[in-house]
């Protein structure tokens, strides 16, 4: 694939990761740890069937529902959006809706994202928008999207669940995320086969160690309820990044891109306050390493939403999502 013009400026200097004191010691447990990417694998994302809760106001060229599934049996709620009229031979092409950290009190599946959700569905898409457990009237425990598997396997039984509605094309469904939404859409397609391309904003998307230590200016924002203490854990029983690579590697999704199921497009600003750019330039190095298609856009002076130049990088994911989708 011919790559954009806009490409990533050399990769910032980085402070060394910190090392625990020599008297340190871990203990491996004896079972896989539910974050590593082979413990993902497998499992299983049955789904269900989607029942509609609520119908919405309809949009220009589509209708709009509040809809519910199950994710390991909790019922789940999303906001679902299908194109007016009959479906293409095969059925309509689908695309996941990752949103980013809402605290999931404020949630609600119909605020934020609005413009974002409007701009897939008028161009024909079946947008699939999950609340993940814990948001809005979604049942269960919202625990966060790093320190735990929870909203990745929420996403994974969506995407199970969209491919036994009638008017979906399951061969055609793509992914898109922003910020945490990033990190899940990342550990999605090195999960599972399923979506066939994926556009990733300002995704949280390196490595664990990344997120430890070159997440600025405060690592590991949100990580989970107990913030820096559940990677203090990791630490105490599996060793550092730099004692025990391996495991720190076996639950980073960017070490998997070898086996990604589509081609990935990319966007940051350069000046993201929130997430830095460094996480998309390391992604974006990591997916040519591998021989995967990836496009990377970068936006000079804007911020973490890419609210200056959002219509030069909705237009630049349609396209893509069209290119591989239609």
């Amino acid at each position: 694939m011919q790559q954009p013009s806009q490409t990533p400026s050399p990769l910032p200097t980085v402070t060394p990761s910190p090392t625990l004191p020599p008297t340190a010691t871990f203990t491996p447990t004896p079972t896989l740890h539910p974050l590593t990417i082979q413990s993902m694998r497998l499992r299983d994302y049955p789904g269900s069937e989607i029942t509609f809760e609520e119908k919405l106001a309809s949009g220009a060229n589509y209708e709009r529902y509040l809809v519910s599934y199950l994710s390991e049996g909790l019922k789940i709620f999303a906001l679902m959006t299908i194109p007016f009229g009959e479906p293409p031979d095969g059925g309509f092409p689908v695309i996941i809706f990752n949103h980013g950290y809402i605290p999931p009190r404020e949630y609600r599946p119909t605020e934020r994202y609005v413009a974002y959700v409007n701009a897939f569905a008028s161009r024909g898409y079946i947008v699939f928008r999950p609340d993940y457990r814990g948001h809005g009237n979604s049942e269960g425990e919202a625990r966060g999207a790093y320190s735990n598997p929870d909203y990745t396997i929420d996403v994974l039984n969506a995407v199970a669940s969209i491919k036994r509605y009638p008017r979906a094309n399951p061969q055609k469904i793509g992914m898109w995320g922003h910020s945490m939404g990033g990190h899940i859409t990342l550990r999605v397609m090195v999960t599972s086969g399923d979506v066939k391309a994926g556009v990733i904003w300002a995704g949280v998307v390196g490595s664990y160690e990344d997120l430890m230590y070159r997440w600025r200016p405060t690592p590991i924002p949100t990580l989970s309820t107990g913030g820096r203490r559940f990677t203090q854990q990791l630490v105490e029983t599996y060793g550092s990044p730099q004692e025990n690579p391996s495991f720190w590697e076996s639950i980073s999704p960017i070490m998997f891109v070898n086996q990604i199921s589509g081609p990935l497009q990319l966007h940051h600003a350069v000046d993201d306050s929130v997430v830095p750019l460094y996480f998309s330039q390391r992604l974006y190095e990591a997916m040519q390493a591998a021989g995967q298609p990836v496009e990377f856009y970068t936006y000079p002076g804007d911020d973490h939403n890419i609210a200056n130049s959002f219509s030069l990088a909705m237009q630049r994911s349609i396209e893509f999502f069209d290119r591989y989708l239609k």
